[in-house]
């Protein structure tokens, strides 16, 4: 069982680092693994379609194979686990388990579900980039809420895009319908993540229009 290191969210933000060097003996059971699963996945998302698969590599052998794949980085190797966040090419095709159960409770009318079913199934029809965008752009989120909810568990974490996709479909048997989205390292840091300036709003924001 997780138990929150932190529940300050500012805090929680402003420490979460990208830590490159792990302790390799520290473990983390299933049910935790789990458990910052879960919170990742209350991550928002178009239609509530929730376009995310976690392949979970936490066997020290899948994590040795994934390394030469993830260009030899160490935390491939050295964290407790690695989460491959994937999206969904074909989120649409969870329409009906995600409006059903509410249908059924009554919290939602037959006719507002099949309004939303047929807004997804026009937007999933262009064949274009929409499914691939939708995909990447809601697993991101869940990918960050999953390194929020590791910091928050006093863990450490790194997100890594630095990885051959397609070697990476081909070696974990990841079916056509996800595309790998992200790898992220969980674990204990060995050392501290070197501090990394971030621009303030004043270069980020610009006002009401270019």
């Amino acid at each position: 069982m997780l138990s929150a290191a932190q529940t300050d969210f500012f805090a929680i933000v402003r420490e979460r680092r990208s830590v490159k060097q792990y302790d390799v003996s520290h473990r983390l059971s299933e049910q935790e693994i789990k458990e910052l699963l879960e919170i990742a996945g209350s991550a928002p998302s178009a239609w509530n379609l929730q376009h995310w698969k976690f392949l979970v590599l936490n066997d020290k052998k899948a994590q040795a194979k994934l390394l030469p794949i993830a260009y030899d980085q160490r935390q491939v190797a050295e964290a407790s686990v690695v989460i491959a966040v994937l999206g969904d090419l074909e989120a649409h095709l969870n329409a009906e388990e995600v409006y059903g159960p509410d249908v059924k409770a009554g919290k939602l009318s037959e006719e507002i579900k099949s309004g939303l079913v047929s807004q997804i199934e026009e937007a999933y029809a262009d064949a274009s980039a929409f499914p691939r965008d939708e995909a990447i752009r809601n697993a991101s989120l869940a990918a960050m809420q999953l390194m929020l909810a590791a910091k928050a568990a006093g863990l450490d974490s790194c997100p890594l895009g630095g990885f051959d996709p397609d070697q990476f479909t081909e070696a974990f048997g990841v079916p056509s319908r996800y595309v790998p989205v992200m790898l992220v390292a969980i674990g204990k840091a060995a050392a501290p993540a070197r501090p990394s300036p971030r621009f303030k709003a004043e270069r980020t924001a610009v006002w009401n229009r270019f």
